[in-house]
């Protein structure tokens, strides 16, 4: 006869029994798939669709070469191309105004557009004319206008912050906010890939065989570390394109310091799923049906919804009181706090707050949790409700310690 397995033999079985089981279900290639290809079509869409910062200009009247000289200075400033055409008259390139081969006519006393023109080309049209305006009426006044602009170049005032603000906190914090959006989805979605897998073993009775072989802790503990497993995996995955998608792009540039936020993501990811799917564990092991799956995890689902809300908040008021809490409270911590932790926004001692409190509550969790799942797991029929299952817990805990 074969020696009992240990736990943590039985724990690395199970864990990879819904490894092998997961990545054998199309449905989750196809689902990993479609998160990458939504992925890389949102990054690409700027470089698509944004433009490239192109404005088409046609100059006439008498200071058409100064004004069109001065708009290109601004552009170049700007960061704009400009390209200029001629027209042999107003109708002609009214027409093509009205085509949209010219954004702009500019005249000697008006800008003609097809239905509005662009606010930063009508800043550097303004100014260019402004410029050129002057420096006619300064002449005909017999001042030298290149003498006035001399005397106008003042060097700004240097500015000395206090405080001064990290210049890479804001995309850091956009980067983990991004992040957190994903991990609520990533949570929810692999929290209830763990309810789904024990009420589907429930129903068919598989369960049993299984727990005739390792102990409730084992099975749950494995099919917790398995799921978790695939999912870190997937959003590193996620993570690794998205850098790498952007790099390409030139939207993101990347550095050891973009990478902390990642880090963050992945840590509260481990973090929160370990929070949650022990509760949606303990809430699946007392239903037989998948029918009755949302009503046992709706609690669940509706404070995640309410931590995904709360994370916009966060990251439009990352220093306000609310905020602070947020990021260290459990459960609102593992989706808010990474966005302060990214925009270096929260002291050492506030993050330290934080994962002290959610490690506190998920050890308290998890012995609620296990507790409820294993009194629960082998009741079928109606739903079994939580002080039942708690007390059937330690009612089978004592049968079985009598009978040894």
């Amino acid at each position: 006869m074969s020696a009992a397995l240990t736990f943590g033999q039985a724990t690395r079985i199970v864990a990879k029994r819904e490894i092998t089981e997961r990545l054998r279900d199309r449905g989750f290639a196809i689902s990993t798939a479609i998160t990458l290809v939504v992925l890389v079509v949102v990054m690409f869409m700027p470089k698509l669709f944004g433009g490239d910062d192109t404005f088409t200009v046609g100059f006439a009247g008498p200071s058409a070469e100064q004004v069109a000289a001065a708009t290109d200075a601004q552009a170049k400033q700007g960061g704009v191309k400009l390209e200029q055409k001629t027209f042999p008259d107003e109708a002609a390139a009214r027409t093509a105004v009205a085509d949209g081969d010219l954004d702009a006519y500019v005249t000697a006393d008006k800008i003609i557009v097809h239905e509005e023109l662009d606010q930063q080309l009508g800043l550097m049209l303004q100014t260019a004319n402004s410029q050129v305006v002057a420096a006619g009426k300064l002449q005909a006044e017999g001042i030298d206008p290149a003498t006035v602009a001399t005397a106008q170049q003042v060097p700004p005032l240097t500015v000395d912050a206090t405080d001064p603000v990290d210049p890479a906190a804001a995309q850091r914090g956009q980067i983990a906010f991004i992040g957190s959006l994903i991990l609520y989805g990533q949570i929810i979605g692999y929290c209830m890939w763990v309810a789904f897998g024990i009420v589907e073993e429930k129903a068919s009775r598989v369960v049993e065989l299984i727990l005739s072989a390792i102990s409730t802790k084992a099975l749950l503990a494995g099919k917790i570390l398995g799921i978790g497993l695939l999912g870190i995996a997937q959003l590193a995955l996620i993570a690794v394109v998205a850098l790498g998608v952007g790099s390409a792009t030139g939207a993101v540039e990347v550095t050891a310091d973009l990478l902390v936020p990642v880090g963050y993501v992945l840590m509260w990811f481990v973090l929160g799923y370990v929070f949650y799917s022990a509760a949606f564990a303990a809430g699946a092991a007392r239903v037989s049906r998948q029918e009755e799956l949302q009503n046992v995890t709706g609690p669940m689902t509706m404070i995640l919804l309410a931590s995904f809300f709360a994370t916009f908040y966060v990251n439009a008021n990352p220093d306000a009181i609310v905020s602070r809490i947020l990021a260290v409270i459990p459960p609102f911590s593992a989706l808010a706090s990474p966005v302060r932790m990214a925009r270096e926004s929260a002291p050492w001692w506030e993050l330290t707050i934080a994962l002290v409190l959610m490690l506190a509550a998920i050890g308290a969790l998890i012995v609620v949790g296990a507790r409820v799942y294993e009194g629960a797991i082998l009741r079928m029929g109606a739903k079994v409700s939580f002080k039942e299952a708690w007390l059937s817990s330690r009612g089978r805990k004592e049968l079985t310690t009598a009978s040894r």
